[in-house]
């Protein structure tokens, strides 16, 4: 499939959701910047994806990501973003939202599984995407990241030269 195509809207999101609950799918979903794809990525989406039989990444729309990251980010627009993460093997779909938190997101996506990183615990996540996951009957699980492994470290080596 075309990774265009693996790229939805959070209009289309809903009926792609029912489809995979009409066929029995588990849904693993996870959210973040994405901004430079690199091993640490591809290790917690494989993990993730380990998890259940589909998985579906919320990608932070731009706007966002210059809240949560500074003005000088992202280096990537959020479609360039959501279509390279949509390419990969281990993911079936992905979905920008505009918000800095994802519990609008999670409450279209209502996934099984929701995925994040070892950097969180069920205390210090957002409690309103614990609640989101939680209300629609999904569970949380933490996936640690890889040691040294981070596009902020990318970025202080590109700068460093």
């Amino acid at each position: 499939m075309d990774s265009a195509a693996k790229v939805l809207t959070t209009e289309t999101l809903p009926a792609w959701r029912q489809a995979l609950r009409d066929a029995g799918k588990t849904l693993v979903v996870t959210n973040g910047v994405f901004d430079l794809l690199h091993v640490g990525h591809v290790t917690y989406l494989e993990g993730a994806r380990a998890l259940g039989d589909a998985l579906l990444i919320g990608v932070n729309g731009d706007d966002s990501v210059r809240q949560l990251k500074g003005p000088t980010r992202p280096l990537n627009p959020e479609f360039d973003r959501a279509r390279v993460l949509a390419a990969l093997g281990c993911v079936d779909g992905t979905c920008i939202f505009p918000e800095m938190r994802a519990v609008n997101f999670l409450m279209r996506a209502q996934p099984d599984i929701y995925v994040k990183g070892g950097d969180y615990t069920l205390d210090t996540i957002d409690q309103n995407e614990r609640r989101a996951v939680e209300s629609n009957g999904g569970r949380i699980v933490f996936i640690p990241f890889v040691a040294g492994k981070s596009t902020t470290k990318v970025i202080e080596k590109m700068v460093r030269g």
